[in-house]
């Protein structure tokens, strides 16, 4: 197992940031790390890369316990923090060469050429970083966590930043990486997760409230299915929850309705009657399996 949490504890005073939380995750997995802002997903990965100690339990990588046996678990791990840490003044490829040269790379101007290579940083190599955009200083940022060819990659919020067409690059390269090593990213960015990802861990006030393969989590909650909804008219929550078949609804930022329905039901019928009945114009109806994003709603809110 690359990645192993036992029982893992963080405290702050009276605040329990991080609360007894168990999971583990494999080689060739790409596992997306959710959870709303304070939950604990920026606590988790310091404590994973031996940035900040436990309170209590245990953490270890690739077989090495991060507290006890830290620095052999760094030579394992390459990490990119939410707010990338970067020498502004250092030109890309000079960087890149000196942290070849912290983790001891045997050929160092082969593996820096491959890094740039797939990171798409080719035209901006001999550039200073401060002169790169956001998106490209998160691209050297991905380039120097993978430097050493680690076998666990720890990503926070690894596409922040970018543009959409570097958005497609990068997860390629995440879905490729995954394939051989593992990867555990956090990320706000619903359709990400749904596009990268083997696996999902949602923690929620400290507590992992989700560990579940994409569908099986989606059947968890509702059976797999769902209908998104729109009226013209202001729609009241419980009484949608009263339409035959709806377990749930939940309002999105985009004013739809997310209805979790029971089963494998087809609750069209009755929403469409629920519609006449009160005197709704009805905008769009469509059937489809429930979002990522409507359960992290549900376990998070």
């Amino acid at each position: 197992m690359s990645v192993q949490v036992e029982g893992v504890t963080k405290v702050y005073g009276s605040q329990k940031a991080v609360d007894n939380i168990r999971f583990e995750a494999r080689k060739g997995e790409v596992v997306g790390f959710l959870g709303p802002n304070g939950a604990g997903k920026t606590t988790t990965m310091k404590i994973l890369t031996g940035f900040i100690p436990q309170t209590s339990g245990v953490a270890r990588v690739c077989g090495y316990d991060v507290e006890t046996d830290s620095m052999e678990a760094r030579r394992h791990i390459g990490y990119l923090p939410e707010h990338n840490p970067l020498y502004k003044e250092a030109y890309v490829k000079e960087y890149l060469y000196f942290v070849a040269g912290l983790h001891k790379v045997a050929d160092k101007k082969k593996r820096v050429a491959e890094m740039i290579e797939r990171t798409g940083l080719g035209t901006e190599q001999n550039k200073q970083i401060g002169q790169l955009s956001k998106g490209y200083r998160q691209r050297v940022g991905l380039a120097q966590a993978m430097i050493h060819d680690p076998e666990v990659l720890i990503l926070d919020e690894p596409t922040s930043g970018l543009d959409p067409n570097q958005l497609v690059e990068i997860r390629s390269l995440i879905k490729d990486l995954g394939k051989e090593k593992t990867v555990l990213f956090s990320t706000h960015i619903m359709q990400e997760v749904q596009a990268l990802c083997d696996r999902v861990l949602i923690i929620n006030r400290g507590k992992i409230v989700a560990d579940d393969p994409i569908e099986v989590l989606r059947t968890k909650l509702s059976g797999g299915t769902g209908i998104t909804v729109a009226f013209l008219e202001p729609t009241d929550k419980k009484a949608l929850e009263k339409i035959p078949n709806v377990v749930r609804a939940t309002l999105t930022e985009k004013k739809e309705w997310l209805l979790t329905i029971n089963g494998d039901k087809d609750a069209r019928p009755d929403v469409f009657r629920f519609a006449v009945a009160n005197g709704l114009t009805l905008l769009e109806m469509r059937q489809d399996k429930v979002s990522v994003e409507s359960v992290f709603h549900e376990l998070t809110r």
